[in-house]
């Protein structure tokens, strides 16, 4: 029964762009679908993902910080630099309005998504690397992503840095440091639960899409095209400058897949917590959040049968 459990759950992992997809779909054509789910939900089910983010990991996770500090700094320097300032020019460039200007630096300033590591192990990338870049993002991130939302929008709207502070604490650090605190006291508990972990962040993950797409379901289809631009425009230009970045570096293939996954895939979860506890007053500065959540999954997928092909060359 457990085997089949398993089985279940990594097919589930392995389809995540699948459903992502079906559910946004759902929810934005038929509203009502997940309308009737309050969206005070997303912050106690994103602090679910969280926790089982923290069941992973183990001390010698972050081995490769001591191992390869130069792919880790770098990694760090184009998440918290590249993509804040590739969402700040998009929206100077296009003009966005402040609503969805402030929804879109939300993304950039956010620390790297959980769904990084799948599709880095998907790629055939360093996943040792991915793991550590992501955690070492994600703990940076009360501090950095309030005070870069102040840098680069502050002068539009008020900004609360301990207000957001105490959120990603709150949602994010205090749920990994005791998913990691019961993995380490209760081990042999926790092998048997891991194997399950991929299918309850998938559906939480789809779950936490529905809910946010069908609440904003009118703003979507209403602004759907210009946002849609940016959102893959901010995606796919994080891809390929943190691929880039780490070949400037000479950093080989398998941690270049690891960096470039790890910059272009950001918590847009977290950024749609944010926008909503947050910036209430602006309704739809959780749109680019909603729709980065469903296309990072498509896109990330696709870029991983891109460098999987290449990590496979370069083996030959």
């Amino acid at each position: 029964m457990m085997n089949r459990l398993y089985s279940f759950s990594a097919w589930i992992a392995a389809h995540i762009t699948l459903l992502v997809v079906a559910v946004a779909l759902l929810s934005l054509f038929v509203p009502a679908s997940f309308c009737w789910i309050d969206t005070s939900v997303i912050t106690p089910m994103l602090g679910l993902v969280m926790f089982g983010m923290g069941l992973t990991l183990k001390p010698s996770d972050f081995t490769p910080v001591l191992m390869h500090p130069k792919e880790i700094v770098a990694g760090e320097i184009a998440q918290f630099v590249v993509m804040p300032s590739i969402a700040w020019l998009l929206c100077k460039i296009l003009n966005l309005p402040t609503d969805l200007a402030i929804g879109v630096i939300l993304v950039g300033c956010c620390p790297g998504g959980t769904a990084s590591n799948v599709i880095c192990y998907l790629a055939k990338g360093d996943i040792a690397l991915s793991v550590a870049m992501t955690g070492i993002s994600t703990l940076l991130a009360p501090v950095v992503t309030p005070a870069l939302v102040m840098l680069l929008a502050g002068k539009s709207v008020d900004v609360d840095i301990f207000g957001m502070f105490m959120s990603i604490v709150q949602v994010v650090i205090l749920p990994i440091v005791l998913g990691f605190a019961v993995n380490h006291f209760f081990s042999k508990t926790t092998e048997r639960i891991v194997p399950l972990l991929p299918m309850v962040s998938t559906f939480s993950i789809a779950a936490i899409i529905g809910i946010i797409v069908a609440h904003n379901a009118q703003n979507i289809l209403s602004c759907s095209l210009i946002v849609a631009v940016v959102v893959i425009l901010h995606n796919i230009l994080g891809l390929a400058l943190g691929y880039a970045a780490g070949r400037l570096l000479g950093i080989d293939n398998k941690r270049r897949t690891a960096i470039a996954i790890e910059v272009g895939m950001q918590n847009s979860g977290l950024a749609t917590s944010l926008a909503a506890t947050h910036f209430a007053m602006f309704p739809m500065a959780t749109v680019p959040g909603a729709i980065f959540s469903v296309w990072h999954n498509f896109s990330g997928s696709i870029a991983a049968q891109i460098f999987r092909k290449m990590n496979d060359g370069e083996q030959k």
